[in-house]
């Protein structure tokens, strides 16, 4: 950030105060502003894990990354959902990486492998939500289906409907106020019932009579879904059998976009943790292989739990290390690497939200637009599923941003008892690798409609970039 001082600490240097982000900006703005237009492209194009990789794969492989990890610069990829990236520096790989992590899947709607359900003349698609979602904001809005169908050949469709001008979108239907007595006097979690949340797909009718016109007072033969299955045929060359093996997501439609009449927030699906994808894939490509390996790694499934072997619970990342450690120290033991290694779980967190700020512990909650949050350890209930810094490294890195004169703060996910969540640093832990999770605060978090501050999201990349150059 520009250095125009804004002391965060009282006249004597004793107290500490966090420091708003937007104070420090100075000529800074012009390039911030130019960074948060990108990235909410990047937003609006990456809306599913499968996107997000292909995007960064591209970009990287168009920066000089190869797929070859005796090349100084690698890059690989797992079933096109996990990704592993790295700059070869000119410290000894022994020492271990950089190492900044993130998550490239957000909370959704996934179409079930039979879908298609017709019903008083209206053809919908059954869904099974992935990730914590609250299901009533899925309710009556624009939504867009996304992701690939397999066919038997072997041929990948990619499917995006509902995005571009003219495109028909999708919506689950909500229940009219009328008939809803009975739904507003249940709690919220009875109300919404998963198996409700399908999707609208098709109306008209298509008849099975030649001259298509019913005859006498006979049900009309043909169905809505011969219609449908019809215009994916033509559209896509795939029939009803092909949905089964398919993998395709229902996301919300439309553009992210700038929020509020300073423009000064962000708005968008996947915001969690695609910012976080972002800001460290900027942060590699104006890195530099003066100093640490610099490496990035992004993983799917961490929604849910983060198995899977896309996941941060599988050994991608080893065999990763592995392959780069083979290929440029011969010798080194690639378990030493990950030991000596210094991540960042690159996650965001919860900020203050002003209708409901008794849900959080002020002092230890973050705000937006006072910098990327620092969370020593996540988890819940006493810490449980919780990885968490040693006083050494977090010093050291508030050392880094400070000599930067870059905003940060602390952050905790809710009060005791009442909040909590996991990141992937307890995967990262386990490999013995210094861990702790620092990325920026979000509004509405796991919403199809996230809100992020523009100055938290270019003070994050200033932050990843100052991780790698100095580490």
């Amino acid at each position: 950030m520009n250095q125009k001082e804004n002391n965060k600490h009282d006249s004597q240097g004793l107290a500490y105060n966090p420091r708003n982000a937007w104070l420090l900006c100075g000529d800074d703005e012009e390039k911030m502003r130019a960074f948060t237009s990108r990235y909410l492209d990047f937003l609006s194009v990456c809306k599913t894990e499968r996107e997000t990789v292909r995007y960064v794969e591209e970009t990287l492989k168009k920066a000089g990354f190869k797929n070859d990890p005796k090349a100084d610069c690698y890059v690989a990829t797992l079933r096109g959902k996990a990704l592993f990236a790295a700059r070869r520096g000119k410290t000894p790989l022994e020492k271990g990486l950089s190492l900044i992590a993130a998550h490239a899947d957000s909370p959704r709607l996934d179409l079930k492998q039979r879908p298609l359900l017709e019903q008083v003349d209206v053809l919908q698609a059954k869904t099974h939500y992935y990730g914590g979602i609250r299901k009533y904001q899925w309710l009556s809005r624009p939504l867009a289906l996304h992701g690939v169908v397999v066919k038997e050949s072997g041929e990948t469709v990619q499917i995006a409907l509902g995005e571009e001008e003219g495109d028909p979108v999708f919506c689950v239907a909500d229940l009219l106020p009328h008939l809803a007595q009975k739904q507003v006097e249940q709690s919220v979690k009875d109300a919404f019932e998963g198996e409700k949340l399908n999707i609208v797909f098709g109306h008209r009718f298509v008849s099975d009579e030649k001259d298509g016109t019913e005859k006498g007072d006979e049900e009309p033969k043909g169905s809505i879904k011969k219609g449908i299955l019809a215009l994916l045929h033509e559209k896509y060359g795939i029939r009803e059998e092909d949905l089964i093996t398919a993998e395709l997501e229902v996301v919300p439609s439309g553009r992210a976009r700038t929020v509020g009449l300073d423009r000064a927030l962000l708005g968008g699906y996947g915001q969690d943790d695609r910012i976080c994808v972002f800001t460290a894939l900027e942060a590699l490509l104006h890195g530099d292989g003066n100093g640490r390996t610099q490496a990035v790694m992004f993983w799917d499934k961490e929604e849910i739990g983060s198995d899977g072997a896309t996941g941060a619970s599988s050994r991608f990342l080893q065999y990763c290390v592995e392959d780069i450690t083979e290929s440029w120290a011969p010798g080194t033991s690639p378990s030493h690497v990950l030991l000596n290694t210094w991540a960042l779980s690159a996650d965001v967190t919860a900020a203050i939200d002003p209708d409901f700020q008794e849900l959080h512990e002020k002092q230890n909650a973050a705000r937006l637009g006072y910098g990327p949050c620092f969370s020593k350890f996540t988890g819940s209930r006493g810490k449980y599923g919780s990885s968490e810094a040693d006083a050494e490294f977090f010093a050291r890195l508030r050392g880094i941003l400070n000599a930067k004169n870059i905003p940060w703060q602390v952050a905790e996910l809710g009060k005791v008892d009442s909040g909590g969540g996991g990141t992937v640093a307890l995967f990262l832990a386990a490999w013995g690798m210094q861990v702790i999770d620092l990325g920026p605060a979000l509004l509405a978090m796991h919403s199809p409609f996230e809100l992020s501050s523009a100055v938290d999201v270019y003070a994050t990349y200033l932050a990843y970039q100052s991780f790698f150059a100095a580490m």
